[in-house]
């Protein structure tokens, strides 16, 4: 069956689902096949739960009615989703970036939905399933979608850039992320750089933020001069100001604006210099900007400050790398607080650096004022062993201490890579 017969059917029943648990009436269910998983052995349950009809690349299934059968169950979802973008024919923004750019897609959503009936990633659906997923969500209504990319290989963006098809491009940052696979930040930035070199070919245009250096290299390396738009913390006159343990949030001014953010750490100022300058561009006010901003509030333990009976949380540990433990570590370390204590969790996925870098996190703590410290994996284990940090194998362990021990009023950053689950600690603190 051609693309174009199978978007007919989605037309009259827009709703894609890939888990078969989440099957609703009238739905599509698209059959895929991981490393772990088989979708195509759930089709028939699928259809039992009222999928109004199934797409697999199992031959051994009867075309029908009810039952596509194609190739390859993914490249289909894929063309289906570059198909309907092609059909919806509106402005598409695409961000990616080693950290935050979930924040930054949140942020520039609020923003232009001040001025745009937009649409967006949902969460963090920013893989080669999630971010088709979310172009199939987008309604004939919306008149702006902003998807967000992520990658952990070569390739992924470039990918991911030929189903979405973007008019526009933002890398909000460029940092220690996936070493495994990149090798280094140059590994990490051509990755990303893959953004604009497709933006390159389509004549599409890319949101800098002077402020990074990497960025305007790799800008200058593939865009035209005329098709950069770019924005830094001098050209909208910013000023931060201090936080403590009553305001913790990042405050600026832009513009002569002030903005109260519900965002922990000052280093999510380019986070919002990016939904500043993708507002300005499309003409929004300034106060307009300030309030979408404000009205964000994280979740999802990113950048999260959570009041318990005993003690206060910085938590931000829904993801980990190199810049963004270090962003974080010398936040809290230069906030006016007292009783600080940290909890931090392995970072993953850094290959041969794992040691250098774990080792140099240690040593930004040793040469900190903070005594009070939990190290929850192997990694951070190894780097610590000449110090007095206590060090536990995993979180359950972590998390059968904190029970018998009994934290009390104290300030807590808690960070770690999510494979750590060090958001399971919450409820013990």
């Amino acid at each position: 069956m051609k693309i174009s017969d199978i978007y007919e059917i989605f037309k009259k029943y827009p709703n894609i689902i890939t888990d078969s648990r989440e099957i609703v009436p009238d739905s599509i269910f698209v059959a895929l096949k991981g490393d772990t998983f088989d979708g195509n052995k759930f089709v028939d349950s699928a259809l039992d739960k009222g999928a109004v009809c199934a797409i697999t690349d199992d031959k051994s299934f009867l075309e029908n009615e009810k039952i596509i059968v194609v190739n390859n169950s993914l490249k289909t979802l894929q063309n289906l989703a570059a198909y309907h973008r092609k059909k919806l024919g509106i402005p598409v923004l695409a961000i990616t970036g080693s950290n935050g750019k979930t924040t930054t897609k949140e942020l520039v959503y609020r923003v232009l939905s001040k001025k745009f009936n937009a649409a967006a990633t949902e969460g963090n659906l920013n893989n080669h399933i999630g971010m088709p997923k979310t172009l199939l969500k987008i309604k004939p209504y919306n008149n702006f979608a902003i998807v967000e990319m992520g990658t952990n290989h070569f390739g992924e963006i470039e990918t991911l850039c030929k189903i979405a098809n973007p008019d526009f491009g933002l890398i909000n940052n460029i940092g220690k992320a996936h070493l495994e696979f990149f090798g280094n930040i140059d590994g990490v930035a051509k990755a990303k750089g893959e953004l604009f070199e497709f933006l390159a070919t389509n004549n599409g245009k890319v949101f800098i933020n002077k402020d990074i250096d990497i960025i305007s290299k790799i800008a200058k390396k593939y865009i035209n001069k005329k098709n950069i738009i770019p924005y830094s913390q001098q050209s909208y006159k910013v000023k931060i100001f201090p936080t403590d343990n009553e305001n913790p949030y990042l405050q600026f001014v832009f513009n002569k604006t002030k903005v109260c953010t519900k965002l922990i750490g000052r280093y999510n100022i380019d986070n919002a210099l990016s939904a500043i300058a993708t507002g300005k561009y499309f003409d929004i006010p300034d106060i307009d900007i300030a309030n979408a901003i404000e009205s964000y509030n994280p979740d999802n333990n990113r950048s999260q400050k959570i009041e318990t009976q005993h003690n206060i949380l910085y938590m931000d540990a829904y993801n980990a790398n190199p810049t963004s433990m270090q962003a974080s570590l010398s936040n809290f370390i230069n906030q006016n607080v007292k009783n600080k204590m940290l909890i931090l969790g392995d970072m993953r996925e850094l290959g041969a650096s794992s040691q250098t870098e774990h080792q140099n996190i240690i040593q930004m703590i040793i040469d900190s004022d903070i005594n009070n410290v939990i190290l929850v994996g192997d990694c951070f284990a190894k780097a610590a062993q000449n110090t007095a940090f206590r060090c536990f194998k995993n979180v359950d362990d972590c998390i059968k201490y904190l029970n018998k021990t009994k934290i009390r009023n104290q300030t807590v950053l808690i960070k770690g890579s999510h494979g750590i689950h060090l958001e399971k600690i919450e409820k013990y603190l």
